[in-house]
C-alpha cells in the first residue's frame, strides 16, 4: 500500500470521525470523549510532522476509518446522513479555500485557542465555546451551511450547540488536510477498493 493512500484515508477518517460525533450528540446528546478528543486535537496541529500526528496518537481515528468501510460497504450499516454531511463538509472546504480572508480570521483563533490551552484542558466548555464561536462567525457565512438534524432536546441545548459548531470546525480542518495530501471528491466515487484497503489496513494496524 502506498504511503499516499494511507494518508489520504487517515485524513478522510478525520472528516467521517467528526461528522459521527455530531450526528450522535444531535441524536443522543452525547458522544465518545475517545472519539472527539482527536477531532479537536487536530485544529491545534498547525504544522505537523506526519498526518496521523495531527489527530494525537497513532490510531486516534479508528472510529473514522471504520465509518468509511461501512459506508462503502454497507456492513454494518450505511447512513446516507453521514454521506450528505461529509460531502457539505467537503464542499465548504473548498469555499473557504478561495477566501484567504476567512483563513486568516480562522488562523487568528487557533492562536487565541492556543493561549487558553495554557488554562483550559482540551475539551473544557470554554474552550469549546470558543471553536463554536470561530465556526459561527466565519464558516457560516460560507455556502454551503451545514444543517444539523436531530432531536430538537438536544440540538437546543447550548453545550451541545458549541460542541457541534466545533466539530464541523474539525471536520473542516481534516477536509483541508486530506485535500493537502492530494483527496478528491471523485476518489471518494471511484476508488473505493483502494480507500477500503487503506481503511481496513488502518483498522487492523491500530485497534485493539
Amino acid at each position: 500500500m502506498s504511503h499516499e493512500n494511507l494518508d489520504r484515508v487517515i485524513a478522510l477518517a478525520g472528516i467521517y470521525q467528526a461528522v459521527n460525533c455530531v450526528m450522535r450528540i444531535a441524536r443522543n446528546g452525547a458522544t465518545d470523549t475517545d472519539a472527539m478528543t482527536p477531532c479537536i486535537h487536530a485544529l491545534f496541529e498547525v504544522d505537523p510532522k506526519t498526518v496521523d500526528a495531527v489527530f494525537g496518537e497513532p490510531g486516534a481515528v479508528v472510529n473514522g476509518a471504520r465509518q468509511i468501510v461501512a459506508q462503502i460497504t454497507g456492513q454494518p450499516e450505511r447512513t446516507l446522513e453521514m454521506t450528505r454531511y461529509v460531502v457539505q463538509v467537503i464542499k465548504l472546504e473548498r469555499s473557504l479555500s478561495r477566501r484567504p480572508d476567512m483563513l486568516a480570521r480562522i488562523s487568528q483563533g487557533i492562536e487565541q485557542a492556543v493561549l487558553k490551552r495554557e488554562h483550559f484542558a482540551l475539551l473544557h466548555p470554554n474552550l469549546i465555546a470558543h471553536f463554536a464561536e470561530v465556526y459561527s462567525s466565519v464558516l457560516s457565512q460560507l455556502s454551503p451551511r451545514i444543517m444539523i438534524r436531530g432531536e430538537s432536546l438536544h440540538l437546543s441545548n447550548p453545550d451541545n450547540q458549541n460542541r457541534v459548531r466545533a466539530l464541523l470546525l474539525a471536520a473542516v480542518r481534516a477536509a483541508m488536510l486530506w485535500r493537502q495530501v492530494g483527496g478528491t471528491r471523485l476518489q471518494i466515487l471511484f476508488k473505493n477498493r483502494q480507500i477500503i484497503e487503506a481503511a481496513r489496513h488502518y483498522i487492523d494496524t491500530h485497534a485493539v
